[in-house]
């Protein structure tokens, strides 16, 4: 489990295939601190650390994650956003996040909108019904409430509203049209569209 609170960013060094993608990620962490197994979330998909040096560590990126994250995500030089799983005790500034992308947004606008930068995007909309605006959701890992919601054919299109902080302490800075984020809905949504699916 994770927050959605950003804590640091990495760079991809080294990509090697090896059936799954193996992925060095150079960090600013302390890994005295992170044991081989434990996870992390990169952007918003949950890996798990299978290697690691002072100041990177390795994970495998399955089929399965490559398809559903954002195309030349986990190629060599890409900047990752990173969080440590949630331990008990810590700090719960965002929402609970499971690191499992449910799909991927495209920025349509990126605005001024008095300090912050507002961002229009779209979804499939087979997950629309699970964003609602006030609502939680994570893009590339980070927490945001969405501002408005709405179902447009084939698409959902909502809003978020980055603050300074956020674009300084993500991979958010610089945001354009036409760039593409993994997104992970609220995970009380995801079993509620379950639970009343017909």
């Amino acid at each position: 489990m994770f927050t959605g609170i950003i804590t640091d960013v990495g760079i991809v060094r080294s990509v090697e295939e090896r059936g799954d993608r193996r992925l060095v990620i150079g960090c600013g962490y302390d890994l005295s601190t992170v044991d081989l197994g434990s996870s992390i979330a990169c952007s918003g998909a949950c890996l798990t650390v299978v290697d690691k040096g002072s100041d990177w560590f390795a994970v495998d990126v399955s089929h399965e994650t490559q398809s559903r994250t954002v195309p030349g995500q986990w190629d060599q030089g890409k900047r990752l956003n990173l969080e440590r799983s949630l331990r008990v005790g810590d700090e719960l500034g965002g929402h609970i996040v499971t690191g499992h992308v449910d799909a991927v947004a495209t920025v349509t606008a990126a605005d001024a909108d008095g300090g912050s930068t507002r961002l229009t995007l779209t979804a499939p909309a087979a997950i629309g019904k699970a964003i609602a605006a006030k609502g939680s959701i994570a893009l590339d890992g980070v927490s945001l409430t969405v501002n408005d919601v709405e179902d447009i054919g084939e698409e959902t299109r909502f809003t978020v509203n980055l603050i300074p902080h956020t674009l300084e302490a993500t991979t958010l800075d610089g945001i354009a049209a036409g760039r593409q984020l993994n997104v992970e809905i609220d995970i009380l949504a995801r079993y509620l569209e379950r639970m009343t699916a017909q």
